[in-house]
């Protein structure tokens, strides 16, 4: 067993990690919003340079439907619900921000049976996985993941002349501005002992 260092002790005792996990995660997914609600609409269906079956549209929609494939794949057998797809030829903004919504509740969901189950979530039975399943690498990786795809639809803006206003592309740094939009407090689960 390892020994626990006093600035970690400290960190257990001011910290929840349980609570700072969720509360993260609500924050980059608004982050995620907050990009997704102010696109200018003549950049929703602009092609990509290089690639010109693929636009933002699909990049946008494919946050949410990646969301979803995890859902499915790890959360489904426990009870969690899995959105709908979208199309990401077709999806809107209009269509997308609810569904980035419901996404977002069900990696809550994962999160917070990772967080019931000792801190990972269970895989028993799940051909695929390219990652570790505990909490704290299931969150890394869809923030690495979605902030990606962030970057990747700013510099498309850029390459395409239509460069962000500084508003938007410094609101995605805006974390603490973010969270507050984004969350309440996570309600703690009692135990039943």
């Amino acid at each position: 067993m390892r020994a626990v260092t006093a600035g970690q002790a400290r960190m257990t005792r001011d910290v929840d990690l349980a609570d700072a996990v969720v509360a993260a995660w609500k924050t980059n997914n608004r982050v995620t919003m907050f990009l997704i609600e102010n696109l200018p609409s003549e950049l929703w269906p602009m092609a990509v340079p290089g690639m010109p079956r693929r636009t933002v549209r699909m990049i946008a929609g494919h946050l949410h439907n990646a969301r979803c494939m995890w859902i499915k794949m790890l959360g489904r057998r426990h009870g969690i619900s899995v959105p709908a797809s979208v199309s990401r030829h077709a999806v809107t903004r209009r269509e997308l921000l609810p569904s980035l919504e419901r996404s977002s509740q069900g990696i809550l969901a994962l999160l917070e049976l990772g967080i019931s189950q000792g801190g990972r979530i269970p895989a028993s039975g799940v051909p695929w996985v390219n990652l570790p399943l505990d909490v704290a690498h299931f969150l890394s990786y869809f923030v690495a993941h979605e902030g990606h795809h962030r970057g990747q639809i700013v510099l498309l803006a850029r390459q395409v002349g239509h460069r962000l206003p500084i508003e938007i592309t410094g609101g995605l740094w805006q974390w603490t501005k973010r969270a507050q939009e984004g969350h309440a407090p996570r309600a703690r689960k009692r135990n039943s002992s």
